[in-house]
């Protein structure tokens, strides 16, 4: 098979991969760094499926793909890209914990929004950015479906909104009192808890890093793969 052949199946293979995954290896730049595109959209899908019609990141193609990635000696850094509404805790705090023990350099970029565990998923990474219109809400644990009136129940939902306030307090620089603070906000959105960070001001809470686009976040990719490797 010829180069231009090879180049071409190449091209094809990395659309198949943005089309089915929305994830891709960037490896064309003059620094010969490859780098890893993990998108994380629309709604982060659990055990059960959801509607056909619906935007989703299934954590069933994720957590295996990461686990590649730390195996591939050929792969110098991941970037996140994240546009999320939130989604399901428990796959959403699994794709968190596998981004940051990552050994390799990761950055995350807050475009659209990083909305409900779509936060702790921003600061998993060892960089965070967010663009200036970009947003975070920040709010208590919902469940769907049938729930006890129980002592349990409370309890549970207290438990899980604990892990959540202790991730993101243990991969930023703000306290998880005040991201519990923040979750159990009456003044800002009109039927229900919580607050939204628009972002300067998530800047300025200590969640994200810098306020930033994809030129800045992949800049600081290569300043860190570059500098992990020295």
């Amino acid at each position: 098979m010829d180069k231009e052949s090879e180049n071409k199946m190449d091209k094809v293979e990395k659309m198949e991969e943005i089309q089915d995954y929305g994830q891709i290896q960037m490896n064309h730049n003059r620094q010969q760094h490859t780098i890893y595109l993990l998108s994380v959209i629309g709604e982060i899908e659990g055990h059960e499926c959801l509607s056909s019609s619906t935007k989703t990141t299934k954590y069933e193609h994720v957590l295996p793909k990461l686990a590649e990635v730390e195996d591939d000696a050929g792969i110098d850094g991941v970037l996140i890209l994240l546009n999320t509404v939130g989604g399901d805790v428990e796959s959403g705090l699994a794709i968190a914990e596998m981004i940051a023990s990552l050994s390799k350099p990761t950055v995350s970029l807050v475009l659209g929004g990083s909305h409900s565990i779509g936060v702790p998923l921003a600061v998993a990474a060892d960089y965070s950015y967010i663009v200036p219109t970009g947003t975070m809400v920040i709010h208590p644990v919902r469940l769907s479906g049938t729930v006890i009136g129980a002592r349990q129940t409370y309890d549970y939902f207290k438990q899980m909104q604990e892990r959540i306030s202790g991730f993101i307090a243990a991969h930023c620089m703000v306290k998880a009192e005040r991201i519990e603070e923040m979750m159990m906000n009456t003044s800002m959105l009109t039927k229900d808890l919580g607050t939204i960070l628009v972002g300067h001001e998530a800047v300025a809470e200590g969640i994200i890093n810098e306020v930033g686009g994809v030129s800045e976040a992949v800049r600081r990719l290569h300043f860190m793969i570059s500098d992990s490797r020295q």
